[in-house]
């Protein structure tokens, strides 16, 4: 297994994803949902059950991204959110096309207004703010427990893998709501979770080598837990795409994130953490080797 000798390869790919994710993202934007724009927000009783396929054919047409959800002991209260700021004669239009479909008795909406952004400038900062912490907690623990070297690969796979789930919302413009700022905190803990494990088995295995052969040992160490990472991995996301697949709305925006961290954490694990690790301890031998004078 040649993981470390092929690492300009692993570093392309992930170069690419992730440089094609934030060019879009300057160009286009990202697709900020609901709770970061604000819009418009109704609630109907409908007096049934519906399935959300029909509500979407009302909602639809004024915003393919409206946020659907139903609430109430009987799940007959339909609540839609959307990005627009739609005027009263919109939301009129709106309600009527419900009460014409479902024969409705009532007259008006439950609730029909318009809201501001539920996620402001001082939650972004504050989420922004705990992955920093996170980060630098995380770097002073796998210091303490292994080396600087390791926790700076260690943070360099997290980073990695930060990046390519906001380039996969970038790319396929998926909107970014509140429960995304949670999502990725999570996969904050996860990621972490295979790189220790390789590199507990790496800080194992390098006191048996007899020269400094770094991507040997780094590749016999990923030989000797990629089965156990990739394991975790698929039945963590076995879990998470059933989740995503059956569940509804509010659990599929904060399953889709987690879906794309698992994959890119068990990537970097493999690719990304170990073979930062080694270049970093090949510099370390050059600068020992020969010393500047």
């Amino acid at each position: 297994m040649k993981i470390i000798e092929n690492r300009k390869i692993w570093f392309s790919i992930s170069t690419v994803i992730i440089i094609i994710g934030l060019a879009l993202s300057l160009v286009r934007g990202f697709n900020l949902g609901i709770d970061f724009t604000g819009g418009t927000q109704m609630e109907i009783e409908l007096e049934q059950q519906v399935e959300v396929a029909e509500i979407r054919e009302i909602t639809n047409q004024f915003d393919p991204n409206a946020s659907i959800s139903f609430i109430g002991p009987d799940r007959t209260i339909v609540q839609f959110r959307t990005t627009e700021d739609l005027d009263s004669r919109t939301r009129a239009e709106i309600f009527n096309q419900f009460k014409e479909k479902y024969n409705l008795q009532t007259d008006e909406p439950l609730i029909a207004n318009q809201f501001g952004p539920t996620v402001g400038r001082e939650i972004q900062n504050k989420a922004f703010l705990s992955m920093i912490i996170s980060a630098i907690g995380m770097l002073i623990y796998i210091t303490f427990r292994f080396e600087l070297r390791f926790g700076i690969a260690a943070i360099t796979a997290l980073l990695h893998d930060l990046l390519v789930v906001l380039a996969v919302y970038s790319i396929f413009r998926i909107p970014i709501n509140s429960p995304f700022v949670a999502a990725m905190l999570t996969i904050l803990g996860y990621s972490i979770n295979d790189t220790i494990v390789v590199f507990d088995r790496i800080r194992e295995n390098v006191k048996f080598i007899k020269k400094s052969n770094f991507q040997q040992v780094a590749n016999d160490s990923i030989a000797q837990t990629i089965t156990r990472s990739i394991n975790t991995s698929l039945t963590t996301l076995v879990t998470i795409v059933a989740l995503y697949l059956f569940g509804v709305d509010q659990v599929k925006v904060f399953a889709l994130p987690l879906i794309a961290g698992v994959l890119s954490g068990t990537y970097s694990s493999i690719f990304i953490a170990s073979p930062v690790w080694v270049m970093l301890k090949e510099m370390q031998n050059r600068k020992t080797s020969y010393p500047s004078s």
